[in-house]
């Protein structure tokens, strides 16, 4: 689980770090994206502090390739995410999507994003002059400018942009270009990763896998083992009502002429020996084997359930006695 304060480091000079979540397995799984992007999101607002309006804030996010997050998204997911863009943004936290059409991203989280940079659109389908109208007219108006036009003629390094500004007004879109850094364009070497890695603050903390049991998993552990205690409480009680049938029923090969034990009291009979196996004999000073089960039995089983095959056991033990 990603610490959020790992991700506001700075350096000795007190300088903001940029951090590179590789999300390369979680792209193929947009919906486990949008649902890491939601938890994100809601761990920054749970955690830090209200704070209003910064000059800067405490951290930016930048979410690539934004189109994945909101594919095939559910609808509560989306109102969800909605809202927490809303409301991070009074904790520090600014909120970047970068994505290469403005149809991508949905209307409801489109309205919560301030600030606009637009880069080139070229205008080759039905669909991408769609995106090239929607994008111009959600961007505020310049005058001296023609939108929709200036998008499909932007070349490399040029951007349509618009701030807001000091009273959290956008501001008038302006054409211009975008001053590159002063870094190198491409991505690391596997000599250089490994250098940037070891040489992190974070070094140690995430480098092995713990594979936790999910909340589904021990959800599911749970009831099946709740399903399974009144199959075998069931069971048993059968078991037992076997074992106390066939102990009562005289045997065919004694060749005993002799009459069934009487069901008094006076004899110890049937009913008798029912009793005391029930815990109903006065004589018993100390608790059965079967009373044992029983009990267990009830009381692991649900009380309607329990009381359905303890009388269906005992009707059919006290049938057999009338007979």
């Amino acid at each position: 689980m990603l610490n959020i304060a790992d991700f506001m480091q700075t350096d000795v000079n007190g300088h903001g770090v940029i951090n590179v979540l590789a999300a390369d397995k979680l792209m193929n799984a947009p919906r486990l994206y949008a649902t890491f992007l939601l938890w994100l999101l809601s761990e920054l607002f749970e955690t830090l502090p209200e704070v209003g309006d910064l000059d800067k804030p405490k951290i930016a996010f930048f979410f690539d390739e934004a189109h994945l997050l909101f594919n095939d998204a559910p609808k509560a997911l989306l109102e969800r995410i909605e809202l927490v863009v809303r409301l991070v943004r009074s904790k520090g936290v600014g909120v970047y999507f970068v994505t290469q059409n403005p149809l991508d991203i949905p209307d409801s989280v489109l309205a919560q994003l301030g600030n606009r940079v637009q880069h080139a659109l070229r205008a080759f389908t039905p669909r991408d002059q769609k995106a090239v109208k929607s994008a111009a007219q959600t961007m505020r108006p310049n005058p001296g400018l023609d939108l929709e036009a200036a998008i499909t003629e932007l070349g490399v390094g040029e951007a349509l942009v618009s701030f807001l500004d000091e009273k959290g007004r956008p501001a008038p879109t302006e054409r211009v270009f975008v001053l590159p850094p002063a870094s190198r364009i491409g991505p690391l070497t596997p000599d250089e990763r490994r250098t940037l890695i070891a040489e992190s603050l974070v070094t140690g903390v995430y480098e092995k896998s713990v594979d936790r049991e999910s909340a589904f998993e021990a959800i599911k552990g749970r009831t099946q083992s709740r399903m399974a205690e009144p199959a075998q409480a069931k069971e048993a009680v059968q078991t037992m009502s076997r074992t106390v049938t066939r102990d009562q029923t005289p045997s065919a090969s004694s060749g005993s002429d002799s009459p069934a034990p009487e069901t008094t009291s006076q004899g110890g009979g049937f009913l008798d020996s029912l009793g005391n196996l029930l815990g109903g004999g006065a004589r018993r000073t100390r608790t059965s084997a079967g009373e044992q089960l029983i009990k267990s039995a009830a009381s692991s089983i649900g009380r309607e359930v329990g009381r359905q095959v303890i009388r269906g056991v005992l009707g059919g033990i006290f049938g057999g006695g009338r007979r």
